[in-house]
């Protein structure tokens, strides 16, 4: 069922809200000149209405028993915020010019997180879209953008939306989100959005007046859960399957992240993840090209993104964090908070072979066993990143690897993520090593919210040891000091690290080797007394491989020590080697033709790739 405000053209729009326990609404028209019209319900609890004499940007509320306003919760535009009037959009009236796009496949993706308001100074859809050329020039395929929904006030992260369907007002509302779509199209690169389906923001929700939307039977760390199981779930269901294709039909977007899909509780024989698969799979057969769902899930449970004829959800793919805290902790040793079940180089190479780091073992963190095996999945259902806006921005002061490792750390990292056989994942500023912090910051309006949002950042820093006074949420300053500086994209050693991404991911995308997504043609091992790992990747079928070496000790290295004699025996070109002087290293010795000398040393903190064609 179709909900919102649906403009049928010619003056005539469709007025569609769920429900069910109201015993009556009505819609106001608030654009001049001011109507409430009565609307009808049907069994399923939906009130409509088709109405005449209505065009786009016509405002309008819904009265609930004849007692409140309130806006509609399916609002596709909020232009005077969380509470006031929804708007009429007509979405038919934009100009689009992708008709040519099919999309990109999972596996060709290079994704690159942005925050709009901190990614230009403007914080505006139409300034983003003016940087889509660089990102493309860089290498990026695919940019994800953190929630637009539209919530209180006009910064925040965006996990605090209040209305799913509408488009944030202060980043430029529908249109500026469709001119970003559309320029990342015509430039060939895919738009992911970050969706909240786990829960709403606490100011201007008014769910609570239409409807069972929440339950009391669970509990989240927001408050109780949204009810996808219980009686009435089939309308609340049915209001985030709608918001999915709502994105993909109105604003082409590719494909959606899912927040925190483990705060979905669900314990129905068919869970809604499982329902909302099935149905974009659906859309997707109707439109002829693929759109995807994304997970970001803390289970580890590979249900989530297994195949449906497998026992499985459907996901089409999932933020992999055991990936990200095995490199972390391999360069950092940190071991506070959930670090604390991380710090080998074991844990890296079982997230490279594997994907899950923990599949059933015992989890100091969670005291008690976690997750199962991932051994079966596909390589390119993972997204893996060494940053990411949660694990920079819920660091107390919000420091980005730039403020915590070294140079030939950052490089090693970068090595590692770009030349696996899993889909990267860059967040903003990341490619030149941003050094401005990555923040929590919000604009709410209620006191004591503003008061609990202040105490909660304290109490969760609390777990890292950390003591001190965090930065303001709710301060214009902190916001400020968040934004990116794309002109230190040009300077010194930020430049130095442009040019080394880029370079990642040219070699990534045009040697066979390291751009076939497969873990069969993969070996990995590791030394845990040198912090070493070793990797090797090929595709047979062009006859392409390729050897990397990561060493993620401080201390040089001799590389005798540490190859097999198997490798030793070949004869490959080296393509990368992180240590030497063009990419501002302490120099290499390493040859440039596999095998090295007998007294060759591998650089601390460094990488190096070798490629040939023939068999090693």
């Amino acid at each position: 069922m179709r909900i919102g405000a649906n403009y049928l053209g010619d003056g005539r729009c469709e007025f569609v809200v769920w429900a069910p326990l109201i015993r009556g609404i009505s819609l106001k028209m608030v654009s001049p000149p001011e109507r409430i019209i009565p609307m009808e319900q049907d069994r399923d609890g939906h009130w409509k209405r088709t109405v005449s004499e209505v065009y786009p940007k016509m405002s309008y509320l819904y009265r609930l028993e004849d007692e409140v306003e309130r806006p509609d919760p399916a609002s596709h535009f909020q232009p005077e915020g969380i509470h006031g009037p929804s708007q009429v959009v007509d979405h038919k009236e934009f100009n689009w010019e992708d008709e040519e796009w099919k999309g990109i496949q999972l596996s060709e993706m290079i994704i690159y997180e942005l925050h709009v308001g901190t990614f230009t100074p403007e914080g505006t859809f139409d300034a983003a879209a003016a940087r889509i050329a660089d990102l493309k020039e860089m290498g990026v395929s695919a940019i994800e953008i953190m929630p637009v929904a539209q919530f209180p006030g006009g910064r925040n992260w965006g996990y605090d939306g209040t209305y799913p369907f509408a488009v944030q007002d202060s980043y430029g509302g529908p249109d500026g989100l469709k001119r970003l779509v559309n320029e990342s199209h015509k430039r060939g690169v895919a738009v992911i959005l970050d969706v909240v389906y786990n829960h709403l923001g606490p100011e201007g929700n008014y769910l609570w007046n239409y409807g069972p939307y929440f339950t009391a039977k669970y509990r989240t760390q927001w408050g109780e859960a949204i009810n996808f199981d219980g009686a009435y779930s089939n309308g609340v269901r049915n209001f985030f399957i709608e918001n999915a294709l709502h994105w993909f039909e109105n604003y082409h977007i590719d494909a959606l992240r899912l927040d925190a899909v483990h705060s979905i509780v669900d314990v129905s024989a068919r869970p809604f993840l499982q329902g909302l698969a099935e149905r974009v799979k659906k859309f997707s057969e109707e439109k002829g090209r693929d759109f995807y769902l994304i997970a970001e899930s803390d289970l580890n449970d590979s249900r989530v993104i297994k195949r449906q004829e497998l026992g499985g959800y459907g996901i089409d793919a999932q933020w992999c964090d055991d990936f990200h805290h095995a490199i972390y902790t391999a360069v950092t040793a940190e071991n506070r908070g959930y670090y604390i079940d991380f710090g080998s180089i074991h844990h890296l190479v079982t997230s490279l072979r594997d994907g899950f780091v923990y599949s059933g073992q015992y989890s100091k963190h969670r005291k008690m066993n976690h997750g199962n095996s991932s051994k079966e999945i596909p390589a390119e259902q993972f997204i893996i990143f060494s940053q990411n806006h949660d694990q920079v921005g819920n660091r107390m002061n919000g420091e980005r690897l730039t403020s915590i490792v070294s140079f030939e750390a950052l490089k090693l990292m970068a090595g590692m993520v770009l030349l696996s056989p899993y889909i990267p994942l860059l967040f903003m500023g990341e490619e030149y090593g941003e050094d401005a912090p990555f923040l929590y910051f919000v604009s709410h309006f209620d006191p004591d919210l503003i008061e609990a949002v202040r105490e909660g950042r304290k109490e969760e820093f609390k777990a890292f040891g950390w003591r001190d006074e965090p930065p303001d949420p709710q301060s214009m300053d902190t916001f400020i000091k968040s934004k990116i500086n794309w002109h230190k994209r040009v300077e010194g050693r930020h430049k130095v690290l442009l040019h080394f991404y880029k370079t990642l991911i040219r070699l990534r995308k045009s040697i066979p080797a390291l751009s076939s997504l497969d873990k069969k043609s993969l070996d990995v091992c590791g030394l845990e007394d040198k912090k070493v790992i070793l990797m090797r990747r090929w595709d047979s079928s062009k006859d392409s491989h390729a050897f990397c070496l990561f060493n993620f000790s401080k201390r040089d290295i001799r590389v005798s020590t540490i190859l097999p004699a198997t490798l030793t025996e070949t004869r490959s070109r080296k393509k990368l080697d992180s240590a030497n002087n063009i990419w501002d290293g302490p120099g290499s010795s390493l040859p440039d033709i596999m095998p090295p000398g007998k007294d060759d040393v591998m650089k601390g903190e460094s990488l190096v790739l070798y490629v040939n064609q023939g068999v090693l």
